[in-house]
C-alpha cells in the first residue's frame, strides 16, 4: 500500500500571489510541446518543407492554450456542474482548484487549429496532423497536475499499488491519475513517434490520437471514481468521460478509414 505525498498545491508565493502546482503542469505542458515541435521540424525536413518553423510553433501554441484553458474549463462547466456555475458565474474562470475538461480542452484546440490553419492557408488537418504526435505530453503533465492536487481519483483496490488519498478516506485506490498519465500521455505518445516516422496520409495521426485517448480514458473510467454529482449516468457503470470519449472514437476510425482509401 502506497500513501499519497500530500503536496502543497501552492508550488510558491510571489509577492503574496500564489502559483499553484496545477497551473505550472500546464505551462510544463506547453513548454515540453513546444521543444518537442521544434526537435520535430529539425528532424524531419518535409515539415520544414510544409513551412513549419519556430516562429509559427510560437503562434501555434499560443492559439492551441487558449483555446486548451478556454475550451477546458467552460467543458467542465457545460459538462460537468452546469447548474452550479449557472448560480455562481463570477467562478466559472476561478482556476485555482483545478476543474477542466479534457473534451472541452479538445472542442477548444480544435477551434484553435481551425483558425490557426486558417491564418496561415494550410490545411486543417496538416495542422491537426502536426499538432497529434506531441499532444500527449501535455496531458502526461495535466494528469500529474490531478495527482499533485489528489483529484479523480479511483475505486477503493487490494492491489500492492493501491495509494491511500488524505481526501479519499483511509483506505487505498486505484491511482487512476497516474494511469491516465502513463496511457494517455507517455504510452500514446510513443505510438505516435513511431507511427510518425514516416509520412502518411493527412488524418491518420490525427485518427490514431483520437482513438488512442478515447480507448485509454473508456478503459481507465472502470477504475475510477464518477463524479459525485453525476455518479453513473447509465447501467451502474458508464459515465460522463465514456460517453464524451465515444464519439471520439468514431471520430478517429473514420479519419483513419478515410486516409486508408
Amino acid at each position: 500500500m502506497l500513501v499519497h505525498p500530500n503536496f502543497d498545491p501552492v508550488a510558491v508565493s510571489i509577492f503574496g500571489f500564489d502559483i499553484h502546482w496545477y497551473g505550472l503542469t500546464y505551462v510544463a505542458g506547453f513548454l515540453s510541446v513546444y521543444f518537442l515541435w521544434v526537435y520535430r521540424v529539425k528532424r524531419y525536413p518535409e515539415l520544414v518543407e510544409s513551412k513549419w518553423n519556430s516562429e509559427l510553433i510560437s503562434d501555434l501554441i499560443f492559439y492551441g492554450a487558449i483555446g486548451a484553458v478556454v475550451g477546458g474549463r467552460l467543458g467542465y462547466v457545460l459538462f460537468y456542474k452546469p447548474d452550479y456555475y449557472l448560480s455562481n458565474l463570477g467562478e466559472v474562470f476561478f482556476l485555482q482548484q483545478g476543474g477542466m475538461s479534457f473534451h472541452g480542452g479538445l472542442a477548444g484546440v480544435i477551434a484553435g487549429i481551425y483558425l490557426f490553419s486558417r491564418k496561415i492557408k494550410l490545411s486543417f488537418m496538416a495542422v491537426a496532423d502536426f499538432v497529434a504526435p506531441v499532444a500527449p505530453i501535455g496531458l502526461f503533465f495535466g494528469r500529474m497536475g490531478n495527482f499533485i492536487n489528489q483529484e479523480l481519483w479511483g475505486k477503493v483496490t487490494d492491489v500492492p499499488w493501491g495509494m491511500v488519498f488524505t481526501n479519499g478516506g483511509p483506505l487505498p485506490r486505484h491511482p487512476s491519475m497516474l494511469y491516465e498519465a502513463f496511457l494517455e500521455g507517455l504510452v500514446l505518445m510513443a505510438v505516435l513517434w513511431i507511427v510518425a516516422r514516416k509520412p502518411r496520409t493527412l488524418g491518420t495521426l490525427s485518427g490514431l490520437f483520437l482513438i488512442g485517448y478515447a480507448s485509454a480514458r473508456i478503459f481507465v473510467e472502470f477504475f475510477r471514481v464518477p463524479d459525485e454529482h453525476l455518479n453513473y449516468l447509465l447501467f451502474d457503470w458508464v459515465t460522463m468521460g465514456q460517453i464524451l470519449s465515444l464519439p471520439m472514437f468514431l471520430l478517429g476510425l473514420y479519419l483513419i478509414i478515410k486516409a486508408k482509401r
